[in-house]
């Protein structure tokens, strides 16, 4: 889905630079409400954590591969307003340091990758969650779904940018069927992916996870033969989030700089469509297409397996670094305003249940805690 530049003509292409400057915008204010002190650094290994697996293109029928877009995913783990800045900051490194992306098309490539997908999944996965029983196996149904919809979502956002600017004449019609249908293919690997990370966070640590806070399940007692809610206790003192952030990290370089050599060599979806269409006749060569991480390789490394594994190391090393210092500053910010000072009762409104082991169990217990899904 990275489009490259000369897919949409000049204007449209600044109008959707403008509409992602000021979606980037909202989004650092609405992060502030988000982040807490606990969950800043972990925006930023999510950041490096959905460049990483964007590496890794998978199959999805003859001749056409897919990748993660990253949009559901951080949403649901960091919240909506996170998300957005989250793939935004993949998408601006992937486009400045490995020629991903054009550079006119940057305000294309954040509106159809980071603002349609997380706007779209988290509103799904709301919907979802409250309506669904609450469990943590819910969450992760609502986060597969949420994800599923989101690519087509986006597949459809970039045909509309493409039927006002487009650059070549082309049967929008056909366009619209070839981008939504292998687009839809490509959701269910979005969704797999998504399902299974925000699953396994949920099961360790669901305080971590944006989408699941709130959603407690209060746990039975049986007296006299029936059940009753048990009563609240205070909660428990919030737990460091290092071990999730390091495990997180070390899955992250793996998968970049040894799994990505496995990829799909196939292009992915926009490049097929545009192929098959006609929608390249324009497009243009990248600015830094002899940059030294150009197309995810170093430069002057002969080893390809080496030359890749190493770009998907750095690129891993420099997306949480600048990730994490943009989420630091963000939360800074807030604390700095006094909107979230630590132990003033506001910057934790969204997170009382944090540093709850969550059992979220449905079975009768004589605890007498509430637990988290």
């Amino acid at each position: 889905m990275h489009a490259p530049d000369g897919f949409i003509d000049a204007p449209i292409s600044a109008a959707a630079g403008v509409l992602a400057a000021g979606a980037i915008a909202v989004s650092l204010r609405g992060a502030r409400r988000e982040l807490d002190e606990r969950t800043a650094p972990l925006a930023g290994l999510v950041a490096a954590f959905i460049f990483a697996v964007q590496m890794l293109n998978f199959p999805v029928a003859a001749g056409t591969s897919g990748h993660l877009l990253g949009g559901a995913l951080a949403a649901i783990l960091v919240g909506p307003c996170t998300g957005v800045l989250c793939v935004s900051v993949v998408l601006l490194l992937q486009a400045f340091l490995f020629a991903d992306g054009g550079l006119t098309a940057l305000g294309v490539n954040i509106t159809t990758m980071a603002i349609a997908t997380a706007v779209t999944a988290y509103a799904v996965f709301r919907v979802l969650v409250t309506l669904l029983p609450r469990t943590r196996r819910s969450v992760t149904v609502a986060s597969f779904a949420a994800a599923l919809i989101s690519v087509p979502a986006s597949a459809v956002v970039f045909t509309l940018l493409y039927a006002i600017g487009g650059t070549t004449e082309v049967s929008i019609a056909k366009v619209a069927t070839a981008m939504v249908g292998v687009h839809v293919l490509i959701g269910i690997g979005e969704a797999v992916i998504t399902a299974l990370t925000v699953g396994a966070v949920v099961a360790v640590r669901p305080d971590l996870v944006h989408g699941a806070r709130g959603l407690r399940q209060r746990l039975k007692l049986r007296v006299n033969g029936e059940l009753v809610d048990a009563p609240e206790s205070e909660p428990a003192p919030a737990r460091s989030p290092r071990k999730v952030w390091i495990a997180g990290l070390v899955a992250s370089l793996v998968l970049a700089g040894f799994v990505s050599f496995y990829a799909s060599a196939n292009p992915d979806g926009l490049e097929k469509v545009a192929t098959d269409h006609g929608i390249d006749e324009k497009a243009e060569e990248h600015p830094y297409a002899d940059s030294p991480l150009a197309d995810y390789a170093v430069k002057d490394v002969d080893d390809e397996r080496l030359s890749g594994g190493l770009a998907g190391v750095i690129g891993v090393t420099v997306t949480v670094v600048a990730g994490t210092g943009v989420f630091w500053v963000v939360r800074r910010r807030r604390t700095d305003d006094g909107s979230g000072e630590p132990g003033d009762g506001r910057g934790r409104s969204d997170n009382d249940d944090s540093g709850r082991d969550g059992g979220g169990s449905d079975a009768d217990s004589s605890s007498t805690t509430s637990s988290p899904v």
